[in-house]
């Protein structure tokens, strides 16, 4: 019996297998799932797999439109397990899908709100305003500009943002 072939080589590009199990087909999915879904908070690995960028170490430019494409489906879908990780007070794993999504996008604000959310759900207000005055700092250090005021308004009833 002959082996499937892996890799699949039309006439004018290349490609996997579709039937060959892949990470990143699955991360994609899960992705999806989850910021579509209401069931439960995150599948076991699912913020591993959204940290991983995609084939890092290529560098040709057809990759480009795929790179920003997973940015923005990986960052949707750490915000949304982190809301949801948020309602179901699991505060820590919440914390780290959050943390993530800055990994990826560090002045990414609804990344940092979901951060400053999950303090307060926790009760720590000075870790949230802290958190929300780094961030501040940063998007002024960085690009000049201050933290709109759906952030700010987060914050405001904690004390002075």
């Amino acid at each position: 019996s002959t082996a499937a072939p892996v890799v699949e080589t039309p006439v004018d590009h290349l490609r996997l297998a579709p039937a060959l199990p892949v990470d990143f087909r699955g991360a994609l999915e899960a992705a999806h799932h989850v910021v579509g879904a209401s069931a439960r908070p995150a599948p076991d690995g699912l913020v591993d797999a959204l940290s991983r960028d995609l084939l890092p170490d290529w560098t040709e430019d057809w990759l480009a439109p795929e790179r920003q494409r997973w940015e923005q489906v990986r960052l949707h879908a750490l915000e949304a397990v982190a809301q949801r990780l948020i309602t179901a007070g699991a505060h820590l794993a919440a914390l780290e899908a959050a943390f993530t999504a800055i990994g990826i996008d560090p002045v990414r604000e609804s990344a940092h709100r979901t951060v400053i959310a999950a303090h307060l759900a926790q009760g720590n207000a000075g870790s949230a305003l802290r958190h929300y005055q780094h961030y501040r700092a940063l998007l002024h250090r960085e690009l000049g500009v201050r933290p709109s005021p759906h952030m700010t308004r987060l914050v405001a009833a904690q004390g002075t943002p």
